[in-house]
């Protein structure tokens, strides 16, 4: 699986990549479809109470699942973005079983 990590309003962070790939291949593991995953991290400066976004794109067969997350610090974003996507993932899977 490919991942692709875009950062916008804030700096590059290599142990947030390595936290949000780790937790990836994770759901890559369980989920064999996974083709690719778009990871945009982004800072909300308005946001004062969170303002740590994570968006996740997966792409796999048929249409393209997202989740977004708005979190008080990063790697709270990652996890709720992460647990989303497992949740639309296990729906996704069982469409594929009744085929």
């Amino acid at each position: 699986m490919t991942v692709n990590f875009q950062y916008v309003n804030t700096d590059v962070s290599e142990t947030l990549s390595a936290f949000a790939t780790e937790k990836l291949e994770k759901l890559a593991n369980r989920f064999e479809f996974i083709i690719s995953a778009q990871v945009y991290i982004k800072h909300d400066d308005k946001d004062h109470q969170a303002g740590k976004i994570c968006n996740i794109e997966l792409s796999l067969p048929g249409p393209r699942l997202f989740a977004t997350s708005n979190e008080k610090n990063y790697e709270l974003a990652v996890n709720q973005t992460i647990s989303d996507l497992s949740r639309q993932l296990k729906k996704r899977k069982e469409i594929f079983k009744t085929h």
